[in-house]
Order: structure tokens, then C-alpha cells, then sequence
């Protein structure tokens, strides 16, 4: 079997919301099969931690970082001319930035429902445009966005996240079938709950954990490494004949019955 089809020696990757939680799982792993990682988040202190972390693990790897809003279009514009400046393309961009507020539909501020949609599928369709010159310096090139179950079925995560997600997922096949000819497969993964930061608070209450894992055939929750090998895996030459896809990151959630 061809190593190097198992490896991503040399290629240069940005992982956006990857100060934390599933963005520094999948910058991590992106590490380990050799490639070299840019990663880009709103928080400063979590990017230095992330960086020093991993310059530790991977002695011989490279990584760097930038303070980055890409739910801003100054910032995003800013993060890809920092990208093109180090005159290498880009082989891979994994779309995981993200943000959400949960309420009742007719709860939200209209400001807060476009925010999540300014965060979670705005910002992916214009950085992966924007990316879309840089992808293409390369025969083979890839974009993953970081999508989520709530865009298959219904949760409780509230309805523009869920709105917002499922979006990304149909830009996902669109953008696959439009740029195969370029060479650039896009792909998604849809994390159910992973154990995060961001979902330790509801995970906390033991009668919600209970309701969740009786919906989870694999009665456990996800841990971020698990979304970044999936992702990991879209990004492999060894997936070379996959695009326009979506693999569910959640313990056989979505194929639960009664």
C-alpha cells in the first residue's frame, strides 16, 4: 500500500476556530500526518496555547497562528492575504469557525439569528471563495466544512444554527460539483455532541446527558479527536474519489429508530 497516500507531507492547511475543542483536534491530527498548519481564531490567549502545545508535540512540524475573525470581512481579507504572502497556495481549508445562541424561533433578535449565519455559513462561503486561487495552484486541493447533525434532524440547538448548518452542508455539494474540474473536492463532516467547552454546560445536567445518550446508539459522547479524523481522512489523498460528501461524526444518532 502507497505511503504517501496516508500522508500529508508538505501541504499547507488553515484550520479556522482552532484556538479549541474540534479546531484544535483537527489541527492537531492535520500535524500528525505531516502537514503544516495555520490556524486562525478570535482568541488570542487559546491561539498561543494551541501553538506552544503543539510545537512541543511535534518538534519537527510546522504551525502558526493568527488572531483572526472571520465572520469579519477586514479580518477575513486580512487572514488570506497573510495565507498568500507565504507564496506556498493552499491545500487544504477546513471551514470549523463557529458560534451559536439557543432560544425559542420567536426569541431571537434579528441580529442575533443573522450573527449565526454571519458566523457559521457566511464566513465559510467567503473564505472558501477567497481560497479558491490559492486551492487551485495545486492539482489536487480540498476543503472540509465542519457542518453538524442539526442540519439532518432536528435539535434543540435552535433554529438559524440549525438553519445555518444545513446551508453549509447544500454549498458543500455545490461547490463540489462546480470546482471538481479544478481539482478542489469539498466534503463536510455533521459532529453530533462532542465533549467541548462549548457543550459542558448542558452535558453538566445529568437527567439532559441521560436523555442524549439514550438517543446515541453508541450510548457515549464524542470526543473532538474523533470529528478531526474524519476530517482528517476527507483530506487524505487516500480520498482522492470523495466529494460532495457528508460523514456523520455521531455514534449512529441520525440512524436511530424505534
Amino acid at each position: 500500500m502507497p505511503a504517501h497516500r496516508w500522508r500529508l507531507d508538505g501541504q499547507l492547511a488553515l484550520v479556522t476556530g482552532g484556538s479549541a475543542g474540534i479546531g484544535r483536534a483537527i489541527a492537531r491530527e492535520l500535524l500528525g500526518f505531516g502537514a503544516r498548519v495555520l490556524i486562525a481564531a478570535r482568541d488570542g490567549n487559546g491561539l498561543d496555547s494551541v501553538r506552544i502545545e503543539l510545537e512541543e508535540e511535534f518538534p519537527d512540524g510546522e504551525v502558526r497562528t493568527r488572531v483572526a475573525d472571520v465572520a469579519d470581512d477586514e479580518q477575513r481579507r486580512e487572514l488570506l492575504d497573510w495565507v498568500e504572502d507565504l507564496g506556498d497556495g493552499l491545500n487544504i481549508l477546513v471551514n470549523n469557525a463557529g458560534g451559536n445562541v439557543t432560544r425559542p424561533a420567536v426569541d431571537y433578535s434579528e441580529d442575533e439569528w443573522r450573527g449565526i449565519f454571519e458566523t457559521n455559513l457566511f464566513s465559510a462561503f467567503e473564505l472558501a471563495r477567497s481560497a479558491y486561487p490559492l486551492l487551485t495552484r495545486h492539482a489536487a486541493s480540498c476543503i472540509v466544512n465542519v457542518g453538524s447533525v442539526s442540519a439532518i434532524t432536528h435539535v434543540r440547538s435552535g433554529a438559524p444554527y440549525g438553519m445555518s448548518k444545513a446551508a453549509m452542508h447544500q454549498m458543500t455539494r455545490n461547490l463540489a460539483v462546480e470546482w471538481a474540474e479544478d481539482g478542489v473536492r469539498v466534503n463536510s463532516v455533521a459532529p453530533w455532541y462532542i465533549r467541548t467547552r462549548r457543550t459542558s454546560t448542558k452535558l453538566a445536567d445529568p437527567d439532559y446527558l441521560d436523555e442524549v445518550l439514550l438517543r446515541t446508539p453508541m450510548g457515549r459522547i464524542g470526543e473532538p479527536e474523533e470529528v478531526a479524523a474524519a476530517v482528517a481522512f476527507l483530506c487524505l489523498p487516500a480520498s482522492s474519489y470523495i466529494t460532495g460528501e457528508c460523514i456523520a461524526v455521531d455514534g449512529g444518532f441520525l440512524r436511530y429508530g424505534f
